[in-house]
């Protein structure tokens, strides 16, 4: 659906804003040895005898973790050290405050320069030439963080916010002051030095990728039976995976007509999961196209075409090359590590052993038969995206399409409705204004995204698909997702209290956010449901949903880890391993519930390609979103809303402790599944 954009530079520093500190052994890293550490430090401390002597040590040891033989000799090293070591705490206030506020300057500015720079890419400007590619891909902050190590600003800042392990953050979390939080964040801004030239190629390839999946479009009304009959609208182009995922889910109210569509949707992803799809009829409307027998034809005559031969899986090749060239250079030595352990502050195996005990409930058994009842059918593969349980669901799409067409026919339109959106969901209209007018509206060449500002006086961007004929109810769902992220966006910028705790513990805080307003979608448009079994519904809808991203954020985690097991693969070989996993987790986790075996559904998300490694902060989104949700029951929403997402970004269990008094779980989903499912079936 969408991808929390950051610009590069703030992904790959505010990242670091989770990375373990550590000595990496290469040749170009100084030998700043544990004799020079300790001598260094005992000079400090001689030299500020009443200074706190843990923080001077700490301070040392990270600034000599990044040093390097470029930076100069370990006596070097002491000296510098000797000299900008802070041990008055108002001066290292001061020190606090400037920091901030030229972080702020360079982070906010070089968002807007790669905003700016891929306008061309994310929105409908004219044709794409390959100068729009070479500036999208562009990164103008690549060198910034070496930069900052040339001129020594790093050390500088290194030595006096040292850095903290996730473990002692999570100790001291009910101890520390906010402003201790926004001095440990700091801490994490400088903690690997990875060459600008990696940095940039890492960018080039993501903005490759982006393209690639930004153009993987579908002609519907080309797609043909075997006896030529079409049944889509002529005019019908859906992103894949996104639109051809909404497509199915807008089929649960049409029937047994319903079932042929979706199962002709179906077609369509397998031909992409195996790569079988001629290449000819992507992004074209130029051939019919048969995807259960795979026939292409021109003007009803058979044509042989190509397939679109692995370019899928060379994108996720690419990525993995790109990104394994930063491992030599982070103390967290594998991309795997890096999104979780970095970016979610979650590990790995801690998030695979959660989904693992999720998807194993008994309780997905008993919904999948609810499910079962409610179709009157056996459940097919397609059917992790059921539908029935939203409010919408009964509602014919083309009356929804006729509301959204009709109230917003461009861009200018849902713009200049946000603040009223707002206040339908509570915000005061002084608070609603202020949010609309920090939120901009852009039309998008893909399904749509969120791209947030880095800096107080930047806009966030919401963008939404709209055709020239209006805005579709599919794109009008995925808008008020992103809207969802433009306010938690704008909220974790303006009124956090220290730029150095701006954001969200991950991006599963900021989904849980974009899910809790998307689910309001029909309310905003003055529909409202006065089903007695709304809230057991709404519960079996989040069951289902994190169901269904579960097993497909557990596919992209262990394609990951089959990638580093397997560095030399090829696309051939990678598409193997893909089709193989998927269906190992299919067998495993859904088969139990649906009745069908080896089914490759999982793997049709194209997050796996222009998002690496992102899928599971959908599924720790819903179940914060869930628990959030259970909050804001015996709460008033939108005060709730901004008194959370001021939090800012502390790490998720802080967070969750101090927004709702507990740790993130499963436990409370399910057993509200079990008596939910109990409640529907009566």
């Amino acid at each position: 659906m969408k991808k929390y954009l950051f610009l590069l530079l703030t992904t790959l520093i505010v990242t670091a804003c989770q990375q373990q500190a550590g000595t990496n052994q290469q040749t170009e890293v100084a030998n700043i040895t544990e004799a020079t550490i300790k001598t260094t430090t005992a000079a400090i401390e001689k030299l500020h005898p009443n200074a706190n002597a843990d923080m001077i040590n700490r301070g040392v040891k990270h600034a000599a973790s990044l040093w390097r033989n470029v930076d100069g000799s370990e006596n070097d090293f002491q000296q510098f050290c000797e000299k900008h070591f802070i041990a008055d705490a108002s001066q290292k206030e001061l020190m606090f405050e400037k920091v901030s506020r030229n972080l702020e300057v360079l982070f906010g500015h070089f968002n807007k320069i790669a905003l700016d720079l891929q306008r061309p890419l994310h929105e409908p400007l004219g044709d794409i030439i390959d100068i729009d590619k070479a500036f999208g891909g562009y990164s103008p902050g690549s060198h910034l963080i070496e930069d900052f190590y040339r001129n020594k600003l790093a050390f500088n800042i290194a030595l006096n916010f040292p850095y903290y392990s996730l473990s002692e953050k999570e100790q001291n979390a009910a101890n520390w002051s906010r402003k201790e939080w926004a001095y440990a964040r700091m801490g994490d801004v400088f903690t690997a030095r990875i060459p600008a030239e990696i940095l940039q190629n890492v960018s080039e390839v993501g903005s490759a990728s982006e393209m690639y999946i930004a153009n993987y479009n579908i002609y519907m009304g080309k797609l043909v039976d075997e006896k030529m009959q079409t049944y889509f609208p002529e005019d019908m182009v859906l992103l894949s995976h996104w639109n051809l995922r909404d497509e199915i889910k807008s089929h649960y109210s049409k029937g047994a007509d319903g079932v042929q569509l979706q199962g002709m949707v179906y077609e369509v992803m397998k031909r992409i999961i195996d790569q079988t799809i001629p290449k000819d009829v992507i992004n074209s409307g130029a051939y019919q196209w048969n995807p259960y027998t795979n026939a292409v034809y021109k003007e009803g005559q058979a044509v042989e075409l190509a397939s679109e031969n692995n370019d899928r899986y060379q994108q996720i090749i690419n990525n993995f090359h790109a990104m394994r060239q930063m491992d030599a250079y982070t103390p967290l030595n594998t991309a795997v590590k890096r999104a979780f352990e970095g970016g979610m502050e979650i590990t790995q195996t801690d998030a695979e052993q959660l989904f693992v005990e999720f998807m194993s409930s008994d309780a997905l058994k008993q919904v999948g038969e609810l499910i079962k009842q409610r179709l009157g059918r056996d459940l097919q593969p397609w059917d992790i995206w059921y539908d029935g349980f939203k409010a919408r669901s009964s509602i014919n799409e083309d009356a929804l399409n006729k509301i959204t067409r009709s109230r917003y026919p461009n861009a200018k339109a849902l713009d200049d409705d946000l603040a009223n959106l707002l206040v339908k969901l509570g915000f005061t209209t002084e608070k609603a204004e202020f949010l609309a007018d920090r939120i901009d509206v852009d039309p998008a060449r893909g399904s749509g995204h969120a791209w947030g500002a880095s800096m107080k006086g930047e806009t966030a961007h919401l963008r939404t698909r709209i055709p020239e004929n209006g805005m579709d109810y599919k794109g009008y769902n995925i808008a008020i997702h992103e809207f969802g992220h433009n306010v938690e966006q704008t909220i974790s910028l303006y009124d956090v209290d220290y730029y150095m705790l701006n954001g969200v513990p991950n991006t599963a805080f900021t989904e849980a956010l974009a899910f809790i307003f998307q689910k309001r979608d029909l309310e905003l448009l003055d529909m409202k449901n006065d089903n007695p079994s709304k809230e057991a519904l709404q519960t079996l809808d989040n069951f289902w949903s994190t169901y269904e991203i579960m097993g497909v954020s557990l596919l992209d985690q262990r394609m990951w880890k089959w990638l580093y097991n397997h560095p030399e693969a090829t696309a051939d070989e990678l598409k193997v391993a893909v089709q193989n996993i998927a269906i190992e987790i299919w067998n495993e986790f859904y088969a139990p519930v649906f009745g069908v075996e080896d089914q490759p559904i999982l793997a049709i998300y194209s997050h796996m390609i222009n998002s690496p490694i992102y899928l599971s902060n959908y599924a720790f989104g819903h179940l914060i979103q869930f628990q959030v949700e259970e909050y804001l029951k015996t709460a008033d929403f939108a005060p709730e809303v901004e008194r959370l997402f001021k939090i800012g970004s502390i790490t998720p269990n802080a967070w969750m402790q101090t927004g709702l008094g507990e740790d993130i779980s499963i436990v409370s989903m399910i057993e509200a599944a079990r008596k939910a499912a109990e409640q529907v079936s009566k």
